[in-house]
């Protein structure tokens, strides 16, 4: 089959770069093994996070493209702009609040802070003693799987799907499993934390998380829940952590986590982690504890060193194009990151800073080969 492009992973970082190339006239032929990812395992929380600069502006300006998206998509996507609470239980994580509200509104988000009796006015089957919230009214929710599915559709004939696993890659070559080899102009590597068995030399590692949904109870929150303990017990990187996070679905059930643990890829639930995981949660909700959960399950994240993604041409293999290492960050990011990534292919100037996300800043300067003596892929794929 003649393509363009070849994507290597269907989830929503691999559909978001298919719908941005169909967009701009690009063939796309996107192989998907179907070994499930973390585009099923995640909530599909849409939230800006500011731990640094590069992180806020990415996920910030694909929010406002999820918001332009969420208009056109259909609702089996579960598009909602339902906003976010992030919780106050001490003083100073009001002062983290209050920080947090000075650096978002700086980029031009819709905030507020919300005192203890407003906060449980917004959402009253929250535990009393709670000192606030930061409102970000920006953040929503999306029923990923579905998504993905949608951004590939509307690529139309420009984007051609199969069921394939890809035993190796180098540079413009694909070999699958069955000893077919494909070449295309350029090949974009999008399978997650599969992707370190294609590239060893990828510096990722899976985080596995937790995830448990309730039976059906409409009306129990309107907002996704957050405690503000999530930017420092969540993001450790030593040892276990679990932070509240619970969302409303559209269906009324509950999404109720989240984990992070590190050095296993066991996806078998870990129930001393999952009981842990839930009385966090039940410690801010105490009405969790007399709800029907319906199942759980586990994902893995893949993350890089410096919690951002690697976006941008494989610094020892030209024509190999990273679109990797999202961490939890993947659904909310997608959209930017297929922009970013489909402008520098093309050879166009991004409309975000391209240098925080480039995978060169991860390799030994030592180790990269002069590319820039290549055929550049905007000369491959003939587009101005």
């Amino acid at each position: 089959m003649n393509t363009d492009v070849i994507i290597i992973g269907a989830g929503i970082i691999g559909a978001a770069c298919a719908h941005e190339l169909a967009a701009n006239g690009v063939d796309v032929l996107l192989l998907d093994a179907q070994l499930g990812g973390a585009t099923a395992a995640g909530m599909g929380h849409l939230v800006a996070l500011d731990d640094n600069a590069a992180e806020l502006a990415l996920s910030n300006y694909s929010i406002q493209r999820w918001r332009e998206l969420g208009r056109l998509m259909d609702e089996s996507c579960g598009y909602r702009n339902n906003g976010t609470l992030w919780l106050a239980a001490s003083e100073g994580e009001m002062a983290v609040a209050e920080h947090k509200l000075n650096t978002l509104s700086e980029q031009g988000l819709s905030c507020e802070l919300l005192g203890s009796a407003a906060l449980k006015a917004a959402e009253p089957e929250l535990r009393s003693g709670l000192h606030g919230a930061l409102k970000v009214s920006g953040d929503g929710i999306l029923y990923a799987p579905n998504a993905a599915r949608w951004l590939i559709a509307q690529g139309g004939k420009r984007v051609v799907q199969r069921q394939a696993r890809v035993a190796r890659v180098q540079g413009q070559q694909v070999e699958l499993s069955d000893g077919r080899v494909l070449r295309a102009q350029a090949v974009v590597l999008a399978n997650g934390i599969h992707a370190t068995e294609l590239c060893p030399e990828l510096p990722i590692q899976p985080k596995k998380g937790h995830l448990l949904i309730t039976d059906r109870y409409p009306g129990r929150i309107s907002h996704t829940l957050v405690e503000l303990g999530y930017v420092t017990s969540a993001h450790n990187s030593e040892g276990p952590s679990v932070a509240c996070n619970i969302q409303p679905r559209p269906t009324g059930q509950l999404f109720i986590g989240s984990s992070r643990q590190f050095g296993t890829c066991d996806p078998a639930i870990d129930s001393w982690m999952l009981a842990r995981m839930l009385k966090r949660a039940v410690d801010y909700m105490p009405g969790l504890a007399q709800l029907n959960a319906i199942r759980s399950w586990t994902g893995f994240r893949a993350a890089s060193p410096d919690g951002l993604p690697l976006v941008g041409e494989h610094p020892l293999q030209p024509g190999l194009w990273l679109a990797v290492g999202h961490e939890g960050l993947g659904v909310t990011t997608a959209p930017g990151t297929a922009e970013l990534l489909v402008a520098q292919l093309l050879g166009r100037q991004p409309t975000l800073a391209s240098k925080p996300y480039c995978p060169a800043r991860l390799f030994r300067a030592s180790d990269e080969p002069s590319m820039h003596a290549n055929v550049s892929a905007k000369e491959r794929l003939g587009h101005d």
